[in-house]
């Protein structure tokens, strides 16, 4: 007979906010660096970011590695939201249809799709 227990939402509250804690201040970290080494100029479009739109200015890591972050910025470049956003979109795009063409299955069952009615519960 298993042992059903309930879930310490406290617990678990705390360890999702300090994980989002340790990302915000890993990334405020190569983010200033990035900052202080590029021009802020996206990397794409060319548009330049200054004062409160300067928020719109992301750090792309090129080997989409965010644990690779190289005093130099080698594995950097400052993309804005929507260059960044389409970077990354245009990746796993790019992924997908390597692997439909390769012959390989692609993935189509989501197993997240009910785990909202699943924590309710």
């Amino acid at each position: 007979m298993t042992k059903h227990t309930t879930p310490d939402h406290a617990r678990l509250d705390r360890v999702v906010a300090e994980a989002r804690k340790q990302s915000e201040l890993r990334e405020a970290g190569y983010r200033e660096r990035a900052l202080k080494l590029y021009p802020w100029i996206c990397g794409r479009c060319a548009r330049e970011f200054s004062g409160v739109r300067l928020r719109e200015l992301t750090v792309h890591h090129k080997d989409h590695n965010h644990d690779n972050n190289p005093v130099d910025g080698s594995n950097w470049e400052l993309l804005c939201l929507y260059c960044h956003d389409n970077e990354h979109s245009r990746v796993l795009e790019e992924a997908g249809r390597s692997r439909s063409a390769s012959g390989q299955k692609v993935a189509t069952h989501n197993p997240f799709a009910d785990l909202q009615a699943l924590l309710k519960k």
